[in-house]
């Protein structure tokens, strides 16, 4: 088959030459064991970086006939160049990956014996957490924890390295949402799928473009764009807050007529105060979020703009 290999980058000038120089042995080994043909293809999309990685991409694809370019107009965000990159590269399978080689390239011959068995969706998923810090593992183990339960058809210990048939590819276009979370997009497809599992490394150079600041916005966009798990929430707290509110009246009253010590005035008005006044602030914030995002859907602006291609491609692409 054709395989194309899609790897986002944002200011990743220490990892790409390397990068490169595993993924075309790998495929020098693939293609020597017939597994998939000579024109299959290394996409590297450029996410707006500031320093030398489309420098470095034009000088691979001007040096390998297999690596090609895409850089976008400006920085758009890992998803949306994720989604650039696979929504323009060639062939018959596509494997999304990210550039800092803490993924197993390896499995990825497992990937292709998945899908030659019937799989059009193969996931890549770690075994285990162990190079991940105690907070690390107990945030990224709570978000998947919290997504399940909010209903979000999503795939334990996944990054974004998985692989998609055509077919599969074909109708992740059709989904136009703005506010892209891929993990939780692709099981929505349906079709045949199943897992390779693997170990995940240290990173090879340079620093996560993840700290923790971008980690929780990410979780917080993938928990908004696909349950309504926090608006349900709101309900329960105003239900609980409404008992809450039942039994310190009660008590309130016991004080005042049976004991004499209350102060006058003080707790039923300062305390309903900061109470409900902290829950209606909070309840309004996340029916803000949730209306933010559909304005932004109602707008419908392109998810990313290409600004150049470099390569055996050409055109500029489907936003």
């Amino acid at each position: 088959m054709r395989l194309a290999v899609v790897l986002p980058c944002y200011n990743e000038e220490e990892v790409l030459e390397e990068t490169a120089r595993r993924l075309l042995k790998l495929f020098a080994e693939l293609i020597e064991k017939k597994k998939i043909v000579d024109d299959s293809k290394i996409y590297f999309v450029d996410d707006g970086s500031r320093d030398r990685t489309w420098e470095i991409i034009e000088k691979l694809a001007g040096e390998h006939p297999r690596v090609c370019g895409i850089k976008l107009s400006r920085n758009r965000g890992h998803q949306n160049a994720l989604l650039a990159g696979l929504l323009n590269a060639e062939g018959d399978a596509l494997v999304s990956l990210d550039v800092d080689l803490q993924d197993d390239i390896n499995v990825m011959e497992k990937m292709l014996d998945k899908h030659l068995e019937g799989c059009e969706i193969v996931y890549g998923v770690r075994k285990h957490r162990d190079t991940d810090t105690k907070f690390k593992r107990f945030t990224a183990q709570g978000f998947y924890k919290l997504m399940r339960m909010g209903g979000v058809d999503i795939i334990y210990n996944h990054p974004d390295y998985r692989l998609m048939s055509r077919r599969a590819i074909e109708h992740l276009r059709e989904f136009r949402e703005v506010n892209l979370f891929i993990r939780g997009i692709v099981p929505l497809i349906g079709f045949k799928s199943s897992k390779v599992y693997y170990d995940r490394a240290e990173r090879y150079a340079g620093r996560s473009k993840y700290p923790l600041k971008k980690l929780l916005a990410f979780a917080w966009n993938g928990i908004t764009s696909f349950s309504i798990l926090p608006l349900r929430l709101i309900t329960v707290l105003g239900f609980v807050t409404s008992v809450f509110t039942f039994f310190m009246i009660c008590w309130i009253l016991a004080v005042k007529f049976f004991t004499g010590k209350a102060v006058p005035g003080w707790a039923s008005t300062v305390l309903p105060i900061y109470f409900l006044g902290g829950i209606q602030i909070l309840s309004i914030g996340v029916i803000g979020e949730y209306l933010g995002k559909i304005y932004e859907e109602s707008k419908a602006r392109p998810r990313f703009i290409i600004e150049k291609m470099t390569g055996s491609l050409e055109g500029d692409g489907t936003p």
